[in-house]
């Protein structure tokens, strides 16, 4: 696979987010299992939190930068939007 980053994102609703990829795909994420399931981004189950993501310049990220998921994993976890 080639090098894979997220140009846009938008907040749809739950833990659904919209993603633009650099090749032009948009996809879908639903984070919902990774924010009840992994202790590490249990703080995201809170949808205000949650919806308060910025853009790195390769990926989204929270909570000023201290939480973020790799653009490869967002990428293969997605949907086709």
């Amino acid at each position: 696979m080639n090098l894979i980053w997220i140009t846009s994102a938008k907040y749809l609703d739950g833990y659904c987010l919209q993603l633009t990829f650099n090749n032009g795909e948009v996809k879908i994420f639903d984070g919902k299992d990774i924010v009840t399931n992994n202790p590490l981004y249990h703080s995201l189950q809170v949808i205000a939190v949650f919806k308060d993501f910025m853009l790195d310049g390769w990926t989204v990220s929270w909570q000023n930068g201290k939480l973020d998921l790799a653009p490869e994993f967002l990428y293969e976890n997605s949907r086709v939007a």
